[in-house]
């Protein structure tokens, strides 16, 4: 079994992101879990919160679904051409040793897509990832890409997949990523 962590880079409720996350979730086969995870409680990253009391509780959740996962799955907003602040702010918040000091990205694979209103969907903030991804000395697979754009014709409000292509690409997406992580 291959277990994905994946994690929605958005605290909105009705989040297109989230809503792709979700879709994930019944696009695999029987051989892949994907859990899906949010940032609600990860508080601003506070180097004297830290000194004083340690990895807050929602992050030391968050880094245990992490480390025991194969591989993560960030779904990532675009914000102002870029990585949403409150989705950055986690992955440092995750990265800090705590009571845990094993890494939760060094050399683990680590898959990026994302869903934006927009039409160039999310490719600044993937692309903005990269060095991120690459100085936590995680793996990062870009061997296909997955940006959704125009998303408001492909999800509905239900935060069902509604077009057909996306759906598919999705699929394949995490099918390649899934051997990924096994190589």
């Amino acid at each position: 079994m291959t277990r994905i962590l994946g994690i929605s880079g958005s605290l909105r409720s009705g989040s297109y992101n989230t809503a792709l996350l979700n879709a994930a979730l019944s696009l695999v086969d029987s051989t892949v879990e994907i859990e899906a995870a949010t940032l609600h409680g990860v508080p601003l990253y506070d180097g004297d919160l830290e000194s004083s009391s340690g990895l807050p509780k929602a992050v030391v959740e968050l880094k245990s679904r992490a480390l025991a996962s194969d591989g993560l799955l960030l779904v990532t907003p675009e914000y102002n051409n870029g990585i949403p602040g409150v989705f950055k702010n986690a992955i440092d918040w995750m990265s800090r040793p705590g009571e845990n000091p094993e890494s939760v990205f060094a050399n683990r694979p680590i898959a990026v897509i994302g869903a934006s209103p927009g039409g160039f969907g999310t490719l600044l903030a993937q692309n903005h990832w990269l060095p991120v991804l690459r100085t936590l000395g995680a793996r990062p697979w870009f061997g296909g890409r997955l940006m959704v754009s125009r998303v408001k014709a492909a999800i509905n409000e239900d935060g069902e997949i509604t077009d057909d292509d996306v759906r598919n690409r999705l699929r394949d997406f995490l099918r390649d990523y899934v051997r990924f992580i096994s190589e």
